[in-house]
């Protein structure tokens, strides 16, 4: 292969696109209420109604908290799918967007988490999109610029984020995916249907 003319850019883009497109888009579609604030186990963490959170620093800025806490205890509880979207939408990327590509302010004190399936992965179709169209506007040249110091690792070129942010996407939403396999057999063996 010719590292001269190969688009780096687009190779990268590509890592994510291709399993969004032909496994989690699919995996994800029609994902329901129950299946969302599912907690399999009991202390899990999710994202609840604002004043019924028993965690010990809920955060959020709308009607839902998304559980928290700092330091993470020891072992750090189990999150249901809405928790891990939550961190998905918010900690992966639009704080990253806003960091790097101009998407307003975020952060997970502030981030009006969703209430429902539906609006969850909405946020994630959206921040995806402006992810997305950020990288691709970094071209090649700007794939070897530092991330600068909103990264733990400031001296790390962009190309660097950028497959490490893909890493956490295809990892939480994998976890996403089996989760909803969880919930459907668990489901069925208890007699009950989806």
């Amino acid at each position: 292969m010719d590292a001269e003319r190969t688009d780096w850019n687009r190779t990268l883009r590509e890592q994510w696109e291709f399993h969004w497109d032909h496994q989690l888009r699919a995996r994800l579609a029609g994902l329901t209420d129950a299946e969302y604030f599912w907690e399999p186990v009991p202390g899990a963490w999710s994202v609840r109604p604002r004043g019924t959170s028993t965690a010990p620093w809920p955060a959020g800025g709308g009607d839902f908290t998304i559980d928290y806490a700092y330091p993470e205890p020891v072992p750090p509880p189990f999150t249901t799918i809405a928790w891990r979207l939550g961190h998905v939408v918010v900690g992966v990327l639009a704080m990253r967007n806003a960091s790097h590509f101009g998407a307003p302010p975020a952060s997970y004190d502030t981030w009006e988490y969703a209430g429902s399936a539906t609006e969850a992965l909405r946020q994630l179709e959206d921040q995806l999109e402006v992810w997305l169209a950020g990288v691709r506007g970094l071209g090649e040249d700007g794939l070897t610029v530092p991330v600068g110091p909103k990264e733990p690792y400031p001296e790390a070129p962009m190309a660097d984020l950028v497959l490490h942010i893909h890493r956490e996407l295809i990892h939480h939403l994998s976890e996403v995916c089996l989760l909803r396999d969880l919930h459907l057999h668990t489901s069925y063996e208890n007699g009950a249907s989806r």
